[in-house]
């Protein structure tokens, strides 16, 4: 099969098509013939050395993907041979098949493509575990999401929306933000001419926000905390802007602030598994009904996946880039 391979840590370049033999699905696993592979931001950091691979997992990056069912163990599902689905895996989603545990699986969702399938099962997952689950964010409360315009930030903007919460969002150009109004934030907050936090005071009547998605850490914790509600929750999912921070732990003590955070790829197939059957129940009806869409930026041709690295790293994009595998 073709596949993508990391040659060396470094810079997109270092993403060359490559041949490897077709994976075989152990128990509790499929293969799929992958038809479309989301691009995700861990991607990046795996080819740069800084996201490392867990133990047993393959090599080849990419974290979903979508397609058809080729074989494996079909024990305690409804799947069959023949059957599309989109999966969430360890690794491997950039190549023309593709191991996944059947627990990870979802059938796409009634009236969506394959490719975009392929951008659902990343955002989703991560979406519901730290939002929803994590984070408990529940009726009448409302929700910042940092990266409003990254897949992680469309998917967890419609999905509240869809289920009923005020949802604000940070993004770092007018367009974007206009963007992401036009998905259902109630204010696209432009951090680059604005103080996000000073905005969320102004727009909750100084009440600040029961839950925050934050990808970015760094400084802008101590501001997130300033512009948390009482009993708020910060879930932090990645550390775009650095790893340290001065935090105030008074206002954590005083106001019963909750400051939480999580990786998915290394948690077990059980955890991703509850996951997956929440969002089967919670979230795939949103998209069938077309009460929530995928959004696609742009498609690239599996040969082409260093160029969708550039893009990715160039933080242009509205929404999710997807590898176009097999037709």
């Amino acid at each position: 099969m073709r596949a993508i391979e990391i040659t060396h840590y470094g810079k997109p370049e270092v993403l060359q098509i490559c041949e490897r033999d077709i994976p075989r699905p152990g128990a509790g696993e499929i293969l799929i013939k992958v038809h479309a592979a989301g691009i995700n931001r861990p991607d990046v950091l795996q080819r740069m050395g800084h996201y490392p691979v867990p133990p047993g997992a393959s090599d080849i990056p990419g974290l979903e993907v979508a397609g058809e069912i080729v074989n494996g163990d079909f024990t305690g599902s409804d799947f069959s041979v023949g059957d599309m689905v989109c999966a969430l895996v360890q690794g491997g989603g950039y190549a023309e098949y593709c191991i996944a545990p059947i627990r990870q699986c979802l059938p796409i969702p009634a009236g969506l493509s394959a490719i975009e399938a392929a951008s659902l099962p990343e955002t989703c997952f991560t979406v519901w575990s730290n939002v929803f689950d994590r984070a408990k964010l529940t009726s009448g409360e409302a929700l910042l999401v940092q990266g409003g315009s990254s897949g992680i930030g469309v998917t967890a903007i419609q999905i509240a929306v869809a289920l009923g919460h005020r949802v604000f969002a940070t993004a770092g150009s007018a367009e974007k933000c206009r963007a992401i109004e036009v998905l259902g934030a109630e204010r696209g907050i432009n951090y680059k001419t604005e103080d996000f936090a000073e905005v969320i005071k102004e727009l909750t009547a100084g009440k600040g926000v029961d839950v925050i998605l934050d990808m970015v850490a760094g400084n802008y914790i101590p501001l997130e905390i300033s512009c948390l509600a009482d009993d708020g929750r910060l879930a932090i999912i990645a550390l775009l802007g650095g790893a340290h921070s001065d935090v105030d732990f008074s206002q954590i003590l005083r106001r019963r602030l909750t400051v939480t955070g999580s990786t998915l790829r290394p948690r077990s197939v059980e955890f991703k598994a509850a996951i997956a059957a929440q969002l089967k129940s919670h979230v795939w009806p949103l998209y069938v009904s077309k009460k929530i869409k995928p959004v696609i930026h742009q498609v690239f041709p599996l040969e082409r996946a260093d160029q969708a690295h550039v893009l990715m790293e160039a933080s242009q994009h509205v929404g999710k880039i997807v590898l176009e595998i097999n037709r």
